[in-house]
Formats: C-alpha cells, sequence, structure tokens
C-alpha cells in the first residue's frame, strides 16, 4: 500500500475551521459538523457514514471516548478520473475518501510536530502493509479552533486530512480495496496512538 503525508501550511492553502457549518442557501443551514466525539449516535446523521458501513466504523472508532484522536468532515466518492501518478495502479477507477483528523487535547493541537509526527508514523505502518491497489495520503493543514463555536475567538493549531483511495477495474472493485485500506488505516493509528 502506498503512504505519504505533505504540509501544506501557505496563505492560500485550504485551512479548517472547527467546529463548522456550511450554508445551503435556504437558510435552515446545510450539511455542518456533528460532535460524534460527545455523541457517538450522531454518526448515523453523517450521510457518507449512513452510505458506507466502513466509513461509519472508521469514524465511530476514532471518535471513540478515552482515544486521542477525533474526526471533523468527511466525504467519500467514486471517480473514473486517474491523475497521471495513479496509472501505476493500472485501474480504470478509483473510490476515496478523506477525513480531517484532529487531536482531542489542546496542546497537540497547536504542535505542528505532534501532527507530523503522527503523519510519519502512520506512513511508516501503513507501507508495511502488503501490496494492493490503494494508496493513503496525509496532508498537514492548518486548523483555526473557535473557542465556544465562536469565529471572532479562534486560535490557529493544525490538523490532517487523510485521503485513503482504492483502485480497480470496476467500482466493486475499487470500492473493496478502500475498504480494506480504510480498515489498516484504522488499526495502524489505533497502533500508534495506544
Amino acid at each position: 500500500m502506498q503512504a505519504d503525508y505533505s504540509v501544506e501550511l501557505g496563505p492560500d492553502d485550504p485551512a479548517l475551521e472547527f467546529p463548522w457549518a456550511a450554508e445551503d442557501g435556504s437558510g435552515h443551514g446545510g450539511v455542518r459538523y456533528f460532535n460524534v466525539k460527545q455523541h457517538p449516535d450522531l454518526v448515523l446523521n453523517i450521510p457518507e457514514a449512513r452510505r458506507h458501513p466502513e466509513l461509519s466504523e472508521f469514524l465511530s472508532r476514532i471518535n471513540a471516548s478515552g482515544f486521542p484522536l477525533e474526526t471533523a468532515k468527511c466525504d467519500a466518492w467514486f471517480s473514473s478520473e486517474l491523475f497521471p501518478e495513479e496509472e501505476i495502479f493500472g485501474a480504470a477507477c478509483k473510490f476515496v475518501c478523506y477525513v480531517d483528523l484532529l487531536f482531542s487535547a489542546d496542546a497537540p493541537r497547536l504542535s505542528f510536530e505532534e501532527h507530523e509526527s503522527l503523519a510519519q508514523n502512520v506512513c511508516t505502518l501503513l507501507k508495511r502493509a502488503p501490496e494492493m491497489a490503494a494508496a493513503a495520503e496525509f496532508v498537514i493543514r492548518r486548523c483555526y479552533y473557535h473557542g465556544d463555536g465562536r469565529q471572532d475567538d479562534s486560535v490557529d493549531g493544525f490538523s490532517i486530512t487523510s485521503y485513503v483511495t482504492g483502485y480497480g477495474d470496476t467500482q466493486e472493485e475499487a470500492l473493496q480495496c478502500w475498504a480494506i485500506a480504510l480498515k489498516l488505516l484504522q488499526h495502524a493509528l489505533v497502533q500508534i496512538c495506544n
């Protein structure tokens, strides 16, 4: 399994707001953050988790009580658009998800070194996994942690966006490789954080 990490901290690079909410234009709000760490049953409110039990299981485990990480955002999608660097998998399509990972405690949230160490360690473990048509990429990004959810009261810290991709000649094959890769990531994170 391929695994790598990068750092995107430039002024024009994407950054995470935490907690977050997105308006849908209807005035009723849109997609939003669910605190699965404090309320595990809220995982059922995340559409991607409802559609993909593997993602639901991953989110539930990472947000488990006492575990030092939690999640902020996620998405999952199928695509037949492959980038040139993905041609090495010899596949016709891919299934991808991303999950934004955060440390639960304040001190590591503000430490670039903690984030880089986590990214390095998880890549090291995943590279030991058997060869398979899957990849994991971790991007260390800036995160603005809002006190009491207020945007005018925020602290600059970091987060890690984890991308997990499974490749295949069919959607089912890509989905199967993705599910295995996501489970490997879950095990790697548990091993590193315990």
